[in-house]
């Protein structure tokens, strides 16, 4: 069945994980997306982790659904097939450092004097401007400077570290694709063409604000003392670790209960308003922790269950793909790759009760769909032959 978005093309020159990630949202929920990737190799992700023969892991994470055409925009004929494949889009993706498109010919002006119309989609590093803009930036540098680095430290050992996956770019990767799909709203409003820009680092901060910066949010406004932890709190048990979440007073008990400690759950320091007086704060979290220290793994996580605390075992990544919930859901689907053999990948977690779609093809090879978009924008045979001949196209 059509997803919402069908209808809409997007053309994506966008590579790794912020760009690629934020079209591929949008091709899962129907929108005809074609990659054009750089000449020789593809785009620069098909060489990242598990690399085998034009695909890696990396790539096929964030570029299912897409239609593959290798072009080279530093040549004129190159550039002329890119202005006819953006006469026919609603969308333009790019998440190269700023003055990168203007100079390839593919900036917001180059395309506009094409399109009108359409929807230009700009992602930065730092912005566009300013004293950071022309640096290059990565995941972790923006992690270290939104908030995120500062905010993972264990009391046990008390070492900021970064999140040690791609935060700030996923992040990023929805933002811009709720701000593409605003713009097209708008669009059909009567807007017209606008760009949509996305800066990493302010995704980052926004990303992390809600929860990451709630002693910076009110100006004027009284800080309780807050022992470190208590409520993102990764508890070691017996025989391993176990995550829970007390963020409330009764949660807060309860975790008195589940250790046996109902002396202290139920003395005046545990109620009300004194609560949250430091030693009190102190003499419940030391008795929890001391508490699940002395219990296995699985006991700690019955005792949690029962008592409706919050918690969960650290799972390896093997056992995420089996996790009873997980695969309920159907949260993680296989497929096969007509090169690759099977793969894994996570179904949308975006679930539309009136327009269902199927899920998308598989990760295509690089310029796998070449000959059907020169059908498409009607380039003849003669005139394919000379393009690949001169290196223009794959």
């Amino acid at each position: 069945m059509p997803g919402p978005l069908t209808g809409i093309r997007i053309i994506d020159v966008s590579e790794v994980i912020s760009g690629p990630l934020t079209v591929m949202i949008l091709a899962d929920q129907g929108a005809d997306v074609i990659k054009v990737e750089p000449p020789k190799y593809g785009e620069e992700s098909r060489q990242l982790a598990n690399y085998r023969a034009g695909m890696a892991g990396m790539y096929a994470n964030c570029n299912h659904g897409k239609r593959s055409i290798g072009i080279d925009l530093k040549k004129p004929e190159g550039l002329d097939l890119m202005y006819e494949l953006v006469r026919g889009a609603d969308v333009f993706v790019q998440n190269w450092r700023p003055g990168a498109a203007e100079r390839l010919g593919v900036g917001e002006e180059d395309l506009r004097k094409r399109n009108p119309d359409i929807i230009y989609a700009s992602i930065s590093g730092f912005g566009d401007d300013g004293p950071y803009a022309s640096r290059r930036g990565y995941d972790p540098i923006f992690q270290a400077l939104s908030g995120y680095v500062a905010a993972q430290i264990n009391p046990e050992v008390p070492i900021p570290d970064l999140v040690r996956n791609a935060v700030v770019d996923k992040a990023t990767s929805y933002s811009l694709a709720q701000g593409i799909t605003a713009a097209l709203l708008a669009r059909e409003r009567g807007a017209g063409g606008q760009t949509v820009r996305v800066a990493m680092l302010d995704a980052g901060l926004a990303f992390f604000w809600p929860d990451g910066m709630l002693r910076h949010s009110l100006i004027d406004g009284i800080e309780n003392p807050v022992v470190p932890g208590e409520r993102y709190q990764l508890m070691r048990t017996a025989d391993g670790q176990l995550v829970t979440w007390m963020g409330t007073a009764e949660q807060m008990r309860a975790g008195l209960y589940a250790v046996g400690r109902e002396d202290l759950a139920e003395s005046e320091g545990q109620r009300g308003r004194a609560m949250l007086e430091e030693a009190n704060q102190i003499a419940r979290a030391e008795a929890v922790r001391d508490g699940f220290a002395a219990m296995t793994t699985e006991e700690a996580y019955r005792r949690c269950v029962e008592l409706e605390i919050p918690a969960a075992p650290v799972l390896t990544h093997s056992e995420v793909l089996t996790d009873p919930q997980v695969a309920h859901n159907g949260s993680i689907v296989e497929a096969e790759h007509p090169v690759y053999g099977r793969y894994r990948r996570a179904r949308p977690a975006v679930r539309f009760s009136s327009s269902p779609f199927e899920l998308t093809g598989a990760p295509a090879l690089y310029g796998e769909h070449t000959e059907e978009i020169l059908d498409e924008l009607g380039v003849a045979d003669e005139q394919r032959k000379s393009l690949r001949e001169r290196g223009v196209i794959a």
